[in-house]
């Protein structure tokens, strides 16, 4: 399907009107068809004054504006749908809304027409068993700003036929946007994948391991998240997430690694839903998010002496550090020195037990992602208020960014991308969509600096399942289990991104 088409599309709300001015712009004549009297010609409107900024702003000429302009049509009746070659539902989030539709459709356009749902959460195939030729039923799930994010997921279901979904992904493919295939699974592939940070953040937050703004500080500076999972779900809004959680992990048959956080039902409750009602997570005053200010740094005491646990990732660097700072290296623990180690997986509370240590003198310093950016200092359940300032004069001294933290396994960055890397790596190993759909779908859709398995293998899989097995130890839950596709890939030494023979 390389021709332009005339395409339909149903439901004149802001996805609707995104879909609209995409597949205009790429050359299609795109009739807009809504049941409420006059929102159709509203949003034909909009949308030409959306392309018309490209007008004022030099990205097009005027000629190409009236072309664009003169594909899009504002559909009066259903039936001014009746021959088209692609029509895209982007109505109300409600299954028996949609259901309704596509049976409606289909007494009206040709056998050979695809029907596609912009549905992000409900199963494909419960929409398309409402019609009598399922085979050409599929999802076709954009993000907002459609014209923006250029990434969409087609999603087969279990009696889509091929040829829809190749129609499908060159029709995406020939607008300007990543078409990736994703199986009809809770989430699909780019929610499905997204799981990692907004829980294990509140994992984090239950925890009592850090504060909202420290757990968003720590990911955004010291991992490369362009936002932090509690400043996501305030822009997204806490009503709407906690319904995409608690939705996913039902889906999954209560999976432990969807476990929604028993944190957010009373916010939802008294109306905490982010950004659009003023407070979230956060406070707001306008679009301005309030954060506590950042505690002063403490004075380096004089004489202070340091010693680093031979095991510690980052020993030569840390010795470099504290000599920079004027203090003192030991090669041995002394009654006074602050004692330094850098577990994997595990926390600093359990890490001095197993070497012996003084809890009230040690600390722990994340090995990720290196002392070159911000630092997570994380504190047994001991250590002593002086070796805590010590510990932080020294670690910031320098100027990087520091945080400090109680205790917690896996510190902040090790766990949350351990998290993600897992999810994404048991996707691959249910063949919910491809390996490089998935590395796609998460830079694209999520934001992320990397693709998640690309991700496991700069951190090392080995390392990561190491940090996996130590977290499931420490905390007994099981959504820390490992994803056979790691768990494979690791023994032999190959990358995470390493397909399955027989798909290759």
């Amino acid at each position: 399907m390389t021709d332009k088409l005339k395409i339909a599309v149903i439901g004149a709300g802001t996805m609707g009107r995104g879909i609209v001015q995409l597949f205009a712009q790429a050359g299609h004549r795109v009739h807009c068809f809504d049941s409420f009297e006059g929102a159709a010609g509203k949003a034909v409107e909009f949308v030409a004054g959306m392309i018309g900024r490209g007008v004022e702003k030099g990205r097009i000429d005027a000629e190409e504006f009236e072309r664009i302009r003169g594909r899009i049509h504002a559909a009066a009746t259903m039936q001014d749908l009746a021959d088209c070659d692609v029509l895209i539902e982007a109505i109300v989030e409600d299954l028996e809304a949609k259901r309704a539709l596509f049976r409606s459709l289909e007494a009206v356009v040709s056998p050979q027409a695809i029907l596609a749902s912009n549905t992000s959460s409900l199963v494909v195939a419960e929409i398309a068993a409402a019609c009598v030729h399922p085979q050409r039923v599929a999802g076709l799930h954009f993000f907002n700003p459609v014209p923006l994010m250029k990434v969409a997921e087609v999603i087969a279901a279990v009696r889509t036929a091929p040829a829809v979904v190749t129609a499908l992904r060159d029709l995406v493919a020939g607008a300007g946007h990543r078409a990736v295939v994703a199986a009809d699974q809770p989430g699909f592939l780019v929610n499905h994948a997204g799981r990692g940070l907004y829980t294990e953040g509140l994992r984090l937050l239950e925890e009592q391991s850090a504060s909202v703004d420290q757990i968003d500080l720590v990911l955004r500076e010291a991992a490369g998240f362009r936002m932090g999972p509690f400043e996501l779900l305030d822009l997204t809004g806490l009503d709407v997430s906690s319904k995409v959680m608690s939705s996913i992990y039902e889906q999954f048959q209560q999976e432990p690694r969807f476990r929604p956080s028993s944190l957010v039902p009373p916010r939802v409750a008294a109306g905490l839903f982010g950004r659009k009602t003023g407070q979230g997570w956060y406070a707001y005053e306008g679009d301005a998010r309030q954060v506590p200010p950042t505690p002063p740094l403490p004075a380096l005491p004089a004489g202070l002496e340091v010693w680093v646990a031979p095991q510690a990732t980052e020993r030569n660097a840390l010795k470099a550090l504290v000599e920079a700072a004027g203090a003192r290296w030991v090669e041995r623990p002394t009654p006074e020195a602050l004692l330094i180690v850098q577990p994997w997986g595990g926390d600093a509370t359990g890490e001095a037990v197993a070497l012996g240590l003084d809890a009230t003198r040690c600390v722990a310093i994340d090995p990720l992602p290196g002392l070159g950016r911000h630092r997570t200092l994380m504190l047994t359940v001991a250590t002593a208020p002086a070796m805590r300032d010590a510990a932080h004069a020294l670690c910031a001294h320098d100027g990087v960014g520091l945080t400090v933290i109680n205790d917690s396994p896996g510190f902040i960055v090790q766990r949350v991308l351990a998290t993600v890397v897992n999810i994404a790596a048991q996707i691959a190993q249910r063949g919910i969509a491809s390996v490089d759909d998935i590395e796609d779908a998460v830079k694209l859709g999520l934001g992320y600096p990397q693709g998640p398995l690309s991700w496991g293998d700069r951190i090392g899989g080995a390392q990561v399942l190491a940090i996996l097995r130590r977290m499931q130890a420490v905390t007994g839950d099981p959504r820390y289990r490992p994803s056979p596709w790691l768990e494979r890939r690791v023994a032999l030494g190959l990358s995470l991104r390493t397909a399955e023979a027989a798909r290759r």
